[in-house]
């Protein structure tokens, strides 16, 4: 019995030319809003200029010359040391608008391809990093927060591209995750996640293992660059800096009872007088102000004699910062020098492009991308994106929906990938909260992540375009065919 005729050339040629038009029709929805997304950032570029954070000095200084920075790890470094050549820090935030554009196609494409859920559901879960006014804003800042997340988010996606993840996806996104820890310490927890998840989806010890391989060697790589100049097999060397200051919002040496050598480590000022956990960090006459190994040492055995005397303040300073994470408005937290900088600012004097900060750091944007105009504020454009930042962003209600609604998801057919999703959203907001402090440009990486997962608690529509692998096949195979 001979099977079916092969399609004949013409045939042939117009299924393929169809293709485009069939594209179109799928998928015109969110090229409109991809489009929009787009022209939002095209004004955000033409408006401002590169924006500055405090840390954004020191990163420039990484970029120019690489070194094992004591504080914070150097993967935002190693990304403008692999721009440098052209520059440009235009280049650098445009660089960065175009990760915000990718990570909402990763978003839909997920949703859309990956889950088969309706257009309109894929379109709104990519919208909040598409769209959120201060998503915008942080990628024309010139710091790690956008390229951590397009890794994470990417690391992710590859993930759960498929029903069952192939060892060599298992390498890419163990090596994603390595670059986002090292580019954020709070991204190191997240490969443990994943190990998790694909020992209960019994991904196969190949695929194991070349995830845990393919995290372990960049970290275990840069953790030897580390000792190499600090004698220490670490990242960083100032966990226990930010752990003390965690703790230093809620700690009373009378209960603590610290050791003498740890009595200096104890907050000078009263509970109800103290400033936010990081800036008591920075303040004067700080105990870990020096950064040196004998100050994260000490920060470190006083912060766990802290947590384990007040066990209980100790959650109600983490609910605290929950209480931000989820409030309808923003408040000026850590204060508000800190706190303006997340938004477009109303002209140059707040955000010089040179600004001194002990010499050094204004040499380092100098040699970076050389002297000349810093860049201005043009007028409407800026007006309407300040006006937009006051209306368009993520509530922390909004947000709070989010979350919970990906929890739902758990009752469906897709539990892990929605498993694995919420638990990411869920551990990038909280490391922080439990190792450092609050700050709302925390919350952005989480959000895209969860709204993948609250996607999944809706009905799939369609079958699946990506990733089902021999299931898939082997479930359209054993489809009756239609009576004639």
């Amino acid at each position: 019995m001979s099977g079916p005729a092969e399609p004949s050339s013409v045939e042939r040629r117009v299924v393929v030319g169809r293709v485009p038009a069939d594209w179109w029709g799928s998928h015109r929805g969110f090229a409109c809003v991809l489009a929009a997304a787009a022209l939002l950032r095209v004004v955000a570029l033409v408006a401002f200029p590169p924006l500055w954070f405090n840390d954004s000095f020191d990163y420039t200084r990484i970029g120019l010359h690489p070194f094992p920075h004591p504080l914070r790890p150097d993967g935002y470094g190693f990304f403008l040391w692999f721009l440098r050549p052209f520059r440009s820090f235009v280049l650098v935030v445009a660089v960065q608008h175009l990760m915000g554009l990718a990570m909402g196609v990763m978003v839909y494409a997920l949703v859309r391809r990956r889950y088969g859920r309706a257009r309109w559901v894929a379109c709104l879960a990519a919208a909040p990093v598409l769209f959120d006014a201060y998503q915008v804003q942080l990628e024309q800042l010139v710091m790690s927060d956008v390229l951590f997340m397009f890794l994470s988010l990417s690391a992710v996606t590859v993930a759960l591209w498929r029903r069952r993840p192939t060892w060599r996806a298992g390498i890419a996104s163990g090596l994603l995750l390595a670059l986002a820890g090292l580019t954020r310490t709070v991204g190191l927890p997240l490969v443990a996640l994943l190990v998790v998840f694909l020992l209960v989806r019994r991904a196969g010890w190949r695929t194991v293992v070349a995830v845990a391989g393919a995290a372990a060697l960049p970290v275990a790589a840069y953790a030897l660059w580390f000792q190499s100049a600090t004698g220490h097999f670490a990242i960083t060397n100032v966990d226990g800096v930010f752990l003390w200051g965690r703790t230093a919002a809620f700690a009373d040496c009378s209960k603590i009872k610290p050791p003498p050598d740890l009595a200096m480590m104890c907050p000078r000022r009263p509970v109800g007088e103290r400033e936010a956990s990081s800036s008591q960090i920075w303040e004067k006459g700080s105990p870990v102000a020096s950064l040196d190994d004998a100050a994260n040492v000490r920060g470190r055995r006083f912060a766990l004699a802290a947590i384990e005397a007040q066990p209980w303040d100790y959650a109600v300073t983490v609910g605290d910062g929950l209480k931000l994470t989820f409030g309808w408005t923003r408040h000026d937290y850590p204060k508000h020098s800190v706190s303006r900088l997340y938004e477009f600012p109303v002209d140059t004097r707040t955000q010089p492009g040179y600004p001194l900060m002990q010499g050094k750091e204004s040499t380092a944007v100098i040699a970076y991308a050389g002297p000349g105009p810093t860049g201005s504020i043009h007028g409407p454009y800026a007006g309407w994106l300040r006006t937009y930042q006051g209306w368009i962003f993520v509530r922390g209600p909004v947000l709070a929906f989010i979350l919970l609604l990906g929890l739902t998801a758990l009752r469906r057919r897709e539990r892990l990938d929605a498993a694995l999703a919420w638990s990411v959203a869920a551990g990038l907001l909280m490391v922080p909260l439990l190792t450092a402090d609050f700050d709302y440009r925390y919350i952005l990486p989480a959000t895209p992540i969860a709204c993948v997962a609250a996607a999944l608690a809706t009905r799939r529509t369609r079958p699946s375009e990506a990733g089902e692998g021999e299931s898939s096949a082997g479930q359209r195979a054993r489809v009756p065919a239609e009576p004639r």
